[in-house]
């Protein structure tokens, strides 16, 4: 569960899904991309998120691994559900 842990501190699934592109960035053009994240959260998380080995630098800026880029590969499915739940839940609430 210690993916999950990760995963569900606050910037980390923005940090990576700003990066799913497998172009490298910047830290400044990565924080402005992910504009909700504080500049010393997004240390933490990109810390993290190198430490497990999910994203490096490189000479160009951060970038997904190849196992960062597996792991967003996986997320895709998800995120596709929740665009059509969260078009589902803003219809109303259900008859009950």
């Amino acid at each position: 569960m210690a993916l999950l842990d990760l995963l569900g501190r606050r910037g980390s699934l923005r940090l990576l899904w700003e990066l799913r592109d497998g172009h490298a960035q910047s830290f400044r053009l990565l924080r402005d991309s992910a504009d909700a994240i504080s500049p010393s959260v997004m240390n933490s998380r990109v810390k993290e998120l190198r430490e497990a080995r999910l994203v490096e630098l490189t000479a160009a800026g951060y970038a997904l691994t190849g196992e960062g880029l597996e792991l967003v590969r996986h997320l895709k499915p998800l995120h596709r559900w929740a665009e059509g739940w969260a078009a589902h839940t803003q219809d109303g609430p259900d008859p009950v």
